[in-house]
């Protein structure tokens, strides 16, 4: 995807073997744009907005490692914001000095802290469509750009679990670019052999960083490889695929199951994962309202959020090989189409 720090009761809770407790996170597409609640198996009060608001759009958010800073990716300048996290958000962090892009009317698209928290990744319309900058409490100066650029618009990017690789997906023949990542790109990887069928949206790497899957929009709506610094041979895809366009994937935490948002219904398809495609898990007895836009598993795997296009813009579920019952909605919902969703960590 994919895709904020706890207090100490919070971080205890969470680690401790007991549900997950922290704090949920939606990207949204109608002003404040970043909308965030409190998490303890159901929604808590919001949180008070950001006293600077992203500029527009937001489409992408992402978590530090260590839960203590939001990233947004957006449109308008300056294209991504970051602020600090502590049950709630601090003062925005100066801009980065070297701009996403240029155009304020551009786009950005997804955003991705590294694994171990020293860099941040922006996907976005306009070259070179992938944007890297060391993180310490802020920006440090852009890296320079891979020799090799994608091909055209990054939808999202992702690092692999390792912090040894960077993935792009884009609207563009390969779909999919992959670079070693060390401080800096190193030379893209080969392409895959059997490349994805169309526009990518989305991509995730396994946990154990051994597979990597890209959405697509046609049939059968997404792509999986081994990844062992390259591409493997592409897996089968899945005897029921997703109904539509994939806009979104991620894995849950042990990588035994894997979720796809789509845009029709039931909008969202969650399949048994081992090197391959496995059965898909019956649909949920009260789905999400719309398309889905992007989707996240909480820390512990035991409950699984939707991000999608129809009120009341974010469905929750709790998780167990399986869709429980719904979680209520928040008492105060979202303004508007929400296009991404995280969980802090735990």
């Amino acid at each position: 995807m994919d895709p904020i720090t706890l207090n100490a009761v919070q971080g205890a809770a969470g680690a401790g073997g007991g549900p997950y407790v922290g704090d949920l996170i939606l990207a949204s597409n109608t002003t404040p744009f970043i909308i965030a609640y409190p998490w303890d198996s159901g929604f808590g009060t919001k949180y008070a907005n950001p006293s600077t608001l992203p500029t527009n759009v937001a489409r992408g958010v992402d978590v530090s490692p260590d839960g203590a800073n939001v990233a947004v990716a957006h449109y308008g300048s300056p294209w991504v914001s970051v602020y600090p996290w502590s049950s709630g958000f601090g003062t925005k962090y100066t801009d980065p000095s070297t701009p996403v892009m240029p155009g304020s009317t551009s786009y950005a698209y997804g955003v991705a802290f590294s694994p171990d928290g020293a860099d941040i990744a922006v996907a976005h319309e306009n070259s070179p469509w992938v944007t890297v900058y060391p993180w310490s409490s802020g920006f440090g100066t852009k890296y320079a750009d891979p020799s090799t650029l994608p091909p055209n618009n990054g939808m999202a990017v992702a690092f692999s679990p390792d912090g040894a690789d960077i993935a792009v997906v884009t609207y563009s023949s390969p779909y999919v670019t992959v670079y070693p990542w060390s401080s800096g790109f190193g030379t893209k990887y080969a392409n895959p052999a059997s490349l994805p069928g169309q526009n990518s949206f989305g991509v995730a790497f396994s946990p154990d960083g051994a597979d990597i899957v890209v959405t697509q929009d046609i049939s059968p709506w997404l792509a999986a490889y081994p990844w062992s610094s390259g591409f493997g041979t592409k897996y089968a895809d899945p005897s029921s695929p997703p109904s539509n366009t994939s806009n979104a994937v991620a894995f849950s935490p042990d990588g035994a199951d894997l979720a796809v948002a789509h845009n029709t219904s039931p909008y969202i398809s969650v399949y048994s994962w081992s090197s391959g495609f496995g059965t898909k898990y019956t649909n949920p007895s009260t789905n999400p309202t719309g398309g889905g836009q992007n989707v996240a598993f909480s820390p512990d795997g035991a409950d699984l959020a939707v991000a999608h296009q129809t009120s009341p813009f974010v469905s929750v579920y709790p998780w167990d090989s399986g869709f429980g019952t719904k979680y209520a909605n928040p008492s105060t919902l979202p303004p508007g189409i929400g296009n991404a969703v995280a969980f802090s960590p735990a």
